[in-house]
Formats: C-alpha cells, sequence, structure tokens
C-alpha cells in the first residue's frame, strides 16, 4: 500500500531557527540582557497566554481581530496568546504594587503574537525587548529608558547616522491640533489620523482631517506643521518636551533625537512622551518604540502609578544591521569547540577515542569531532577550523607511550608530545591562557 507523504513547511509569518540565525538571535538578546542589567534593571516574564480581557480592556474589542485567540475544548474562557508585554506587566505590578520598589526597573525578553498579515518587518511571530520604568516620573524615567535605547544601538554598530530617536509629546500634540481648529471632542480620532499620516494619500488625509475639524483655511500650515523635524542638538521649541530635553542633554544623548510633532503612535493610553527609533534613510518600519503610560497600573486595579517604556523586536533591527554589514559579532555567538578530537584511524587510537571523548566532556569542555567516515588527519584538521575549533587533538602512534597531539588552531603552535594524564586539565589551562592573551 503506497504511504501518503507531506511536505510540511513553517507556518506563514513565522521563522525556524537554523545554527547561524540562532546565534543572530542569542547576539540581539545579549546585548539587550547586558543593556538591561547595567542599567540597573531586573529581568521578568509571564505566561506566553493570558485571559483574552487583559487585552481588550486595554485596547478594546476590535483588538481581538489581530490575536491569536482560542477557547480550551469543553471550556467557557477565552484566551490569547500575547500580541504584547505591557499589560502583563501592568497586572503583574498591580498585583504586588505595595511590596515593589519605586521606581521598578524592568526588562523582559520574550516571544509575541500576531494574527496580521505577514510583510517585511513584520511577522506573526517575533522576538521582542521590553524596558520599563515603573513608579518614576517625567522626565527622568523618560531619559533613562532612551539612554539604554541609544546604549542599545551603539553597542550593535549603529550611529546618530543611521537611526534616529524621534520624540513627541501628547500635549503638545493635542495643543497643536487644537491649535489648528480639530474638534476638541474628537483628538482621540485626530491622534489616530496623524498616526496615519504616512500610510494616507494626500487627499483622503486630508478630507479626514477637514471631517476632524480642521480649519481648512491653514490646511497649506498645518500640512507644514506636521513635516518639521527638529534636531534636539539644535534645541527644543516644544513646551512640554523641555523637560526631557535638558535630562538628555545631561545623558549625552541628544545628537541620538529628533523631536517631531506628526509623531502620534496612535494607541490611546499614552499619556505624555511618545518615541520610535527609525532609520535615517526611513526604508524599515520603527526598529523600536514607546512612551509613558501613567494609567494603565491603575486601569488593571493598580494604584495610580506613573510608568513609561519601550520595545524593540528582533524583525527590523535584523534587517538593518544585516543591511549594514553589522552582523558579524554574531558568529561569536554559535557555541566554539574548546576541542576537536580527531582519530588518525591507528589501532591504539580507535581503541581508547571512544573514553578519551568521554572524559574531555566530563571535564566540561566542549568537545567536537568527525561524524565522517575519513581518517585522514589533514582533511580532519580542516574541519575543525571549519567548526572554529579552539586547539584540535590528535590520536595516534603517541597513545602507546601515552602521549596526543595538541594542535593550537588559532595559532598554528603544535605540541606533539603531550601527556594523556592530566590532559582535560593542560587543556583547560592552555584555553584559559589563551582567551586571556591580548
Amino acid at each position: 500500500m503506497a504511504v501518503s507523504t507531506h511536505t510540511f513547511q513553517a507556518p506563514k509569518g513565522t521563522r525556524d531557527f537554523y545554527p547561524d540565525d540562532m546565534a543572530v538571535r542569542r547576539y540581539l538578546e545579549s546585548v539587550w540582557r547586558r543593556v538591561s542589567v547595567n542599567h540597573g534593571f531586573d529581568e521578568i516574564d509571564g505566561p506566553t497566554f493570558e485571559h483574552l480581557d487583559l487585552y481588550t480592556v486595554k485596547s478594546g474589542p476590535e483588538i481581538v481581530s489581530e490575536l491569536f485567540s482560542f477557547r480550551r475544548a469543553g471550556g467557557d474562557t477565552d484566551y490569547a496568546l500575547r500580541p504584547e508585554f505591557t499589560p502583563t506587566l501592568a497586572r503583574m505590578y498591580a498585583a504586588r504594587a505595595n511590596a515593589l520598589p519605586r521606581p521598578t526597573n524592568w526588562f523582559s525578553i520574550c516571544s509575541f503574537f500576531r494574527a496580521e498579515r505577514p510583510q517585511r518587518g513584520r511577522l506573526r511571530e517575533h522576538f521582542q525587548w521590553n524596558l520599563d520604568v515603573i513608579g518614576e516620573d517625567y522626565p527622568r524615567a523618560d531619559a533613562r529608558i532612551i539612554a539604554a535605547a541609544v546604549d542599545v544601538l551603539d553597542r550593535l554598530g549603529l550611529t546618530p547616522g543611521d537611526v534616529q530617536i524621534t520624540l513627541n509629546h501628547r500635549e503638545d500634540l493635542e495643543a497643536m491640533l487644537s491649535h489648528y481648529g480639530f474638534d476638541g471632542s474628537r483628538l482621540v480620532e485626530a491622534i489616530a489620523l496623524v498616526d496615519a499620516v504616512s500610510k494616507l494619500p494626500a487627499d483622503e488625509f486630508r478630507r479626514r482631517a477637514l471631517d476632524l475639524g480642521l480649519d481648512a483655511g491653514r490646511w497649506d500650515e498645518f500640512a507644514g506643521a506636521l513635516a518639521c523635524r527638529q534636531h534636539a542638538a539644535q534645541g527644543c521649541s516644544m513646551e512640554h518636551l523641555q523637560p526631557l530635553h535638558e535630562k538628555l542633554e545631561e545623558f549625552g544623548v541628544l545628537p541620538w533625537c529628533t523631536y517631531a510633532p506628526s509623531l502620534a503612535r496612535g494607541l490611546a493610553y499614552y499619556t505624555g512622551t511618545v518615541f520610535e527609533v527609525h532609520e535615517v534613510s526611513g526604508t524599515e518600519r520603527a526598529v523600536a518604540g514607546g512612551g509613558r503610560y501613567d494609567n494603565l497600573v491603575e486601569l488593571f486595579g493598580g494604584p495610580p502609578t506613573p510608568a513609561v517604556g519601550i520595545a524593540m523586536g528582533d524583525v527590523v533591527i535584523r534587517l538593518l544591521l544585516k543591511d549594514k554589514g553589522l552582523l558579524e559579532p554574531a558568529r561569536d555567538f554559535r557555541p566554539r569547540p574548546d576541542v576537536f578530537l580527531i582519530c588518525s584511524g591507528k589501532e591504539v587510537a580507535e581503541q581508547r577515542f571512544e573514553s578519551l571523548l568521554a572524559s574531555l566532556r566530563r571535564a566540561d569542555l566542549h568537545v567536537r569531532h568527525s561524524s565522517r567516515s575519513t581518517r585522514n588527519v589533514g582533511k580532519l584538521l580542516g574541519e575543525a577550523a571549519r567548526v572554529r575549533a579552539r586547539c584540535a587533538v590528535i590520536l595516534g602512534d603517541e597513545l602507546e607511550q601515552g602521549h596526543v597531539v595538541v594542535k593550537d588552531l588559532d595559532t598554528g603552535e603544535q605540541s606533539d608530545a603531550v601527556p594523556v594524564d592530566g590532559l582535560a586539565d593542560r587543556l583547560k589551562k592552555d584555553l584559559a591562557g589563551a582567551a586571556g592573551s591580548p
């Protein structure tokens, strides 16, 4: 009977992480984690799925169409795979608000899910760094978040000529909209419209703006105001951003910052500063984004608590680093073997190979060997070099006298009579010395 076969692929909008891809992911995670810890943040995590209500409370029932939601067979509770971390963070903080320090500095590196149409820079599953300060007021906490983001960008090899952190303040944005005649009762709609300005044809944007109360005679003036951008190094003309500007100057990050009245980040729960990290050329989606959300913890049952945070996904930053040739450091995040064990094919080598392999691994050394049938030492040394092993241990006739050949694959130096007794300690000492050398 014929056996049916199927070719399976990863679900649309997800990725398989082969070793090289995993190395890039671990590299990004290492930078995120190092910067977070250096800036005084503690790591947290939460469930991969939450009650569906957790997201509808914050974003309204319309969010459901963007989520992977489900109900267990026979159950009556709706859940959703987490699309972001802020609701989980607010829930966690609200549950222990009285016992937590002020400020509370938390970071997380988690997977997230969105039931949207996949496109460049946006997938249905991605990994994301979240950094939040809870319980500290504007502007110091905002400056701390931005300074940490700058540290990440700098460590990844980017410069202010590559990316800029664009900032706005919700109160400045609302004041501008009121100044141009927008209906004060529909400012949330107006903010959402401004947030979509780059996605709409100019005539469609103008029509909607007029519908929301824009003074038709001031259209050109309003369009010019939206297009205005001011580099932070040149000062700050925006009233509510001025205190933050002073802090950013103290922290030494003004060269990375730009002020833009058009930045809205349409999520209604932002209460003050909003910011996004963009490539200067503008070819990619936002690299990161965030803002101040002073009402969210209270919405989830906690006390009134100021909060500000930023999130950076792995998809866009990876594309950006690849395009700029900045992923070379990720090579070091593929495990590099301490030892590549080579059997020359001699009888004594064949007899001792497995036991020596096991003893070196028990000694906490990362040891690899070839799965090929060849016993050609030259070819096996080539394989050792390809996997970037630090040294090769060659088992040959010398084993009759209790010795092996050890070759340093970084320097090319070779020792032809290294005793098997104490070999693991010798290798660990040599490898430690090499790691510490200039």
